[in-house]
């Protein structure tokens, strides 16, 4: 990769970080939601014991928290597909385009940046699941988690930017864009144990990427999950790559204009 790519990659990802930290309401608002989902639902149902599917002695807040991670990476993930849309629309996308760049340093520099940004949020409400009662992880528990959330966070990511590669209306994207994010969230097993799901929702549950993303979590937080880890990491991985080759390959066949 040429120099300027690199140069390239890392401005972007910068300026995603920047752009992050200064729009004071969008930080809250990636924060604030998944967070008042963990406290009321988490508190709210106590111990996980009265509920079926859920390992004895297990407090709910404890199997709620990687469901929760998981939807803070998933909701976090479609502003890398946003943010091209605003970038289009305010001509800085097209200034970009034109750069002796390639394009694939553009998309690696928006994916690292919609990384970084969701891993943060993600970590923030692993801290507030610990408050609330759920049992610190082990490091390597905690180590493995990472790799989970990178996997779901590029996952989505990619999903984003194929969409927005192929659209110019930012009202359309986020209404198609929450047409998937939550039956994505609610069918992953996030807040209730997938044995819970009838047939039919179980096999579309086994369909989806988010499904092996929080099931790792689980594994790597809580100890407890429904398939191997290694099934899961396996699964989301072959899913991950698809949509970042996706998402690269249409962004890269864009016209701007």
């Amino acid at each position: 990769m040429m120099k300027q790519d690199l140069y390239a990659i890392y401005s972007i990802w910068l300026r995603e970080m920047l752009r992050f930290f200064r729009l004071k309401s969008r930080l809250f608002g990636s924060i604030a939601s998944p967070f008042f989902f963990l406290a009321f639902l988490g508190v709210g149902f106590g111990n996980g014991a009265s509920l079926p599917g859920i390992p004895q002695g297990l407090a709910y807040v404890s199997f709620l928290t990687p469901g929760i991670i998981g939807m803070t990476l998933l909701f976090s993930a479609t502003f890398a597909g946003l943010s091209v849309l605003w970038d289009r629309e305010f001509g800085f996308l097209k200034e970009i385009m034109v750069a002796p760049v390639s394009r694939i340093a553009i998309v690696l520099g928006r994916t690292a940046g919609g990384l970084t940004t969701g891993i943060l949020q993600a970590v923030i409400i692993l801290i507030s699941g610990i408050f609330l009662g759920m049992a610190m992880p082990s490091i390597q528990g905690f180590l493995m988690s990472l790799v989970f959330m990178i996997l779901i966070a590029a996952t989505f990511i990619g999903l984003g930017l194929a969409f927005a590669s192929k659209m110019e209306d930012m009202s359309g994207f986020s209404l198609i864009m929450n047409f998937l994010i939550f039956p994505l969230f609610f069918l992953s097993g996030a807040l209730f144990p997938l044995d819970r799901f009838p047939g039919v929702v179980k096999d579309l549950a086994y369909l989806n990427p988010l499904t092996y993303g929080v099931d790792g979590l689980r594994y790597s937080l809580i100890g407890t999950s429904a398939f191997s880890p290694a099934l899961d990491l396996a699964v989301l991985t072959v899913y991950c790559s698809a949509m970042l080759f996706l998402g690269a390959y249409l962004f890269e066949n864009t016209e701007v204009k």
